[in-house]
Protein backbone atom coordinates (compact mmCIF):
# COMPACT_ATOMS: atom_id res chain seq x y z
CA UNK A 1 0.00 0.00 0.00
CA UNK A 2 1.23 3.49 -0.93
CA UNK A 3 2.99 5.21 2.45
CA UNK A 4 0.84 8.33 3.84
CA UNK A 5 2.34 11.70 4.19
CA UNK A 6 3.47 11.87 7.76
CA UNK A 7 1.60 14.72 10.23
CA UNK A 8 3.84 16.57 12.18
CA UNK A 9 3.71 15.54 15.77
CA UNK A 10 3.33 17.83 18.67
CA UNK A 11 5.70 18.96 20.64
CA UNK A 12 5.38 19.37 24.17
CA UNK A 13 2.18 18.83 23.46
CA UNK A 14 1.60 22.02 20.93
CA UNK A 15 0.70 20.62 17.82
CA UNK A 16 2.60 22.05 14.89
CA UNK A 17 0.18 24.24 13.33
CA UNK A 18 -0.31 26.16 16.56
CA UNK A 19 3.54 26.42 17.03
CA UNK A 20 3.86 27.80 13.38
CA UNK A 21 0.87 30.68 14.38
CA UNK A 22 2.56 31.51 17.60
CA UNK A 23 5.84 31.72 15.32
CA UNK A 24 4.18 34.29 13.28
CA UNK A 25 2.95 35.64 15.72
CA UNK A 26 5.74 36.38 17.49
CA UNK A 27 7.07 37.94 13.97
CA UNK A 28 4.84 40.05 13.74
CA UNK A 29 4.94 41.59 17.06
CA UNK A 30 8.70 41.71 16.43
CA UNK A 31 8.04 43.54 13.31
CA UNK A 32 5.89 46.05 15.15
CA UNK A 33 8.05 46.59 18.00
CA UNK A 34 11.20 47.52 14.97
CA UNK A 35 8.99 49.75 12.44
CA UNK A 36 7.13 51.46 15.67
CA UNK A 37 10.33 52.38 17.19
CA UNK A 38 13.57 52.05 14.85
CA UNK A 39 11.50 52.89 11.57
CA UNK A 40 11.87 50.46 8.25
CA UNK A 41 15.42 50.65 7.64
CA UNK A 42 15.96 48.85 10.92
CA UNK A 43 13.08 46.25 10.70
CA UNK A 44 15.43 43.60 8.64
CA UNK A 45 15.30 39.95 8.57
CA UNK A 46 18.00 39.24 10.92
CA UNK A 47 17.31 41.93 13.61
CA UNK A 48 12.87 40.71 13.33
CA UNK A 49 14.60 37.26 14.24
CA UNK A 50 16.26 38.52 17.48
CA UNK A 51 13.57 40.44 18.74
CA UNK A 52 11.60 37.74 17.97
CA UNK A 53 13.82 35.22 19.35
CA UNK A 54 13.30 32.62 16.28
CA UNK A 55 16.36 31.55 13.97
CA UNK A 56 15.98 33.09 10.34
CA UNK A 57 14.43 29.54 8.94
CA UNK A 58 11.13 30.25 10.88
CA UNK A 59 10.90 33.64 9.38
CA UNK A 60 10.91 32.28 5.67
CA UNK A 61 8.09 29.54 7.12
CA UNK A 62 5.48 32.35 7.42
CA UNK A 63 6.79 35.30 4.97
CA UNK A 64 8.78 35.60 1.62
CA UNK A 65 10.64 38.53 2.56
CA UNK A 66 10.79 41.51 5.03
CA UNK A 67 8.36 43.46 2.99
CA UNK A 68 5.91 40.87 3.26
CA UNK A 69 6.09 41.02 6.87
CA UNK A 70 6.25 44.46 7.33
CA UNK A 71 2.81 45.32 4.88
CA UNK A 72 1.58 42.29 7.05
CA UNK A 73 2.50 44.48 10.62
CA UNK A 74 0.23 47.37 8.47
CA UNK A 75 -2.98 45.50 7.58
CA UNK A 76 -2.94 43.89 10.98
CA UNK A 77 -2.66 47.66 12.93
CA UNK A 78 -5.43 48.76 9.71
CA UNK A 79 -7.84 45.89 10.61
CA UNK A 80 -7.31 46.67 14.13
CA UNK A 81 -7.93 50.41 13.61
CA UNK A 82 -11.02 49.07 11.21
CA UNK A 83 -12.78 47.78 13.81
CA UNK A 84 -12.19 50.16 16.42
CA UNK A 85 -14.42 52.56 13.70
CA UNK A 86 -16.63 50.31 12.91
CA UNK A 87 -17.69 49.35 16.57
CA UNK A 88 -17.53 53.26 17.85
CA UNK A 89 -19.73 53.64 15.15
CA UNK A 90 -21.86 51.00 15.88
CA UNK A 91 -22.20 51.56 19.00
CA UNK A 92 -22.95 55.56 18.97
CA UNK A 93 -26.30 57.03 17.99
CA UNK A 94 -27.90 57.75 15.19
CA UNK A 95 -27.35 61.51 15.35
CA UNK A 96 -24.39 62.53 12.77
CA UNK A 97 -22.43 64.63 15.93
CA UNK A 98 -22.88 62.06 18.84
CA UNK A 99 -21.50 59.33 15.89
CA UNK A 100 -18.63 61.30 14.93
CA UNK A 101 -17.07 62.59 17.80
CA UNK A 102 -17.53 58.94 19.03
CA UNK A 103 -15.27 57.48 15.77
CA UNK A 104 -13.19 60.67 15.82
CA UNK A 105 -12.56 60.18 19.14
CA UNK A 106 -11.81 56.23 19.26
CA UNK A 107 -8.95 57.04 16.29
CA UNK A 108 -7.07 59.34 18.50
CA UNK A 109 -7.30 56.58 21.73
CA UNK A 110 -6.39 54.15 19.41
CA UNK A 111 -3.12 56.24 17.90
CA UNK A 112 -1.98 57.34 21.27
CA UNK A 113 -2.51 54.58 23.47
CA UNK A 114 0.53 52.45 21.54
CA UNK A 115 2.98 55.49 20.53
CA UNK A 116 3.95 53.06 17.88
CA UNK A 117 1.41 53.57 15.75
CA UNK A 118 1.52 57.15 15.76
CA UNK A 119 5.55 56.25 15.08
CA UNK A 120 4.54 54.56 11.99
CA UNK A 121 2.16 57.15 10.66
CA UNK A 122 4.82 59.80 10.90
CA UNK A 123 8.27 57.61 10.00
CA UNK A 124 7.73 54.80 7.96
CA UNK A 125 4.71 55.95 5.56
CA UNK A 126 6.64 58.94 4.24
CA UNK A 127 9.65 56.96 3.66
CA UNK A 128 8.56 53.70 1.78
CA UNK A 129 7.31 53.52 -1.15
CA UNK A 130 5.65 50.57 -0.45
CA UNK A 131 3.96 51.61 2.49
CA UNK A 132 2.86 54.78 0.17
CA UNK A 133 1.24 52.55 -2.52
CA UNK A 134 -0.55 50.81 0.85
CA UNK A 135 -1.49 54.17 2.06
CA UNK A 136 -3.95 54.54 -1.24
CA UNK A 137 -5.81 51.05 -0.19
CA UNK A 138 -5.73 52.21 3.13
CA UNK A 139 -7.44 55.56 2.74
CA UNK A 140 -9.53 53.73 0.13
CA UNK A 141 -10.89 51.97 2.98
CA UNK A 142 -11.81 54.39 5.19
CA UNK A 143 -13.53 56.66 2.36
CA UNK A 144 -16.16 53.60 1.78
CA UNK A 145 -16.98 53.45 6.15
CA UNK A 146 -17.04 57.37 5.29
CA UNK A 147 -19.72 56.74 2.32
CA UNK A 148 -21.51 53.99 4.12
CA UNK A 149 -21.66 56.55 7.75
CA UNK A 150 -23.12 59.08 5.44
CA UNK A 151 -25.63 57.23 4.49
CA UNK A 152 -26.64 55.53 8.03
CA UNK A 153 -26.73 58.58 9.69
CA UNK A 154 -27.97 60.99 7.18
CA UNK A 155 -32.03 60.84 6.31
CA UNK A 156 -30.92 62.10 2.72
CA UNK A 157 -27.82 61.76 0.61
CA UNK A 158 -27.82 63.88 -2.26
CA UNK A 159 -24.34 63.74 -3.46
CA UNK A 160 -24.62 60.34 -5.92
CA UNK A 161 -22.63 57.50 -4.97
CA UNK A 162 -19.40 58.74 -6.99
CA UNK A 163 -19.48 61.68 -6.08
CA UNK A 164 -19.77 60.39 -2.41
CA UNK A 165 -16.52 58.91 -2.52
CA UNK A 166 -14.66 61.86 -4.10
CA UNK A 167 -15.87 63.65 -0.93
CA UNK A 168 -14.62 60.52 1.51
CA UNK A 169 -11.33 60.47 -0.35
CA UNK A 170 -10.73 63.89 -0.28
CA UNK A 171 -11.76 64.44 3.28
CA UNK A 172 -9.92 61.19 4.55
CA UNK A 173 -6.59 61.47 2.91
CA UNK A 174 -6.08 65.03 4.09
CA UNK A 175 -7.43 63.68 7.45
CA UNK A 176 -4.70 61.40 7.03
CA UNK A 177 -1.52 64.45 6.80
CA UNK A 178 -3.51 66.50 9.16
CA UNK A 179 -2.66 63.70 11.66
CA UNK A 180 0.33 62.98 10.76
CA UNK A 181 1.41 66.75 10.99
CA UNK A 182 0.08 66.79 14.54
CA UNK A 183 1.91 63.16 15.43
CA UNK A 184 5.08 64.52 14.30
CA UNK A 185 4.64 68.48 16.32
CA UNK A 186 4.32 70.48 13.56
CA UNK A 187 1.19 72.06 14.90
CA UNK A 188 0.85 74.04 18.10
CA UNK A 189 -2.52 72.80 19.02
CA UNK A 190 -3.57 70.28 21.74
CA UNK A 191 -5.50 67.20 21.33
CA UNK A 192 -8.83 68.42 22.26
CA UNK A 193 -8.80 71.16 19.74
CA UNK A 194 -7.51 68.80 16.94
CA UNK A 195 -10.15 66.42 17.98
CA UNK A 196 -13.20 69.42 17.78
CA UNK A 197 -11.59 70.74 14.46
CA UNK A 198 -11.54 67.29 12.97
CA UNK A 199 -15.86 66.77 14.16
CA UNK A 200 -16.62 70.66 12.49
CA UNK A 201 -15.26 69.38 9.44
CA UNK A 202 -16.47 66.45 8.42
CA UNK A 203 -20.36 67.18 9.74
CA UNK A 204 -19.30 70.23 7.09
CA UNK A 205 -18.53 68.22 4.81
CA UNK A 206 -21.82 66.61 4.62
CA UNK A 207 -23.64 69.88 5.42
CA UNK A 208 -22.28 70.69 2.13
CA UNK A 209 -23.44 67.93 -0.05
CA UNK A 210 -26.31 69.71 -1.02
CA UNK A 211 -24.65 72.86 -2.41
CA UNK A 212 -22.37 70.79 -4.37
CA UNK A 213 -24.58 68.41 -5.67
CA UNK A 214 -26.42 71.55 -7.14
CA UNK A 215 -23.16 73.07 -8.37
CA UNK A 216 -22.48 69.50 -9.82
CA UNK A 217 -26.11 69.55 -11.53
Amino acid sequence: MPSQPSRARPYRGVPADQRRARRRAALLAAGLELLGTRGWAAATVRKVCAEAGLNDRYFYESFPDREALLLAVIDDQVAQGTAVILSAAREAPRDPQARTRAVVTAVFDFLTTDPRRAHILTHAFPLSPLLQRRRVEIIRTLAGIFAAQAHQTLDHVSLSDTDLELTGLTLTAGLWELFTNWFRGDLGIDRDHLVDYTVALILTTTELAAPLHHRLR
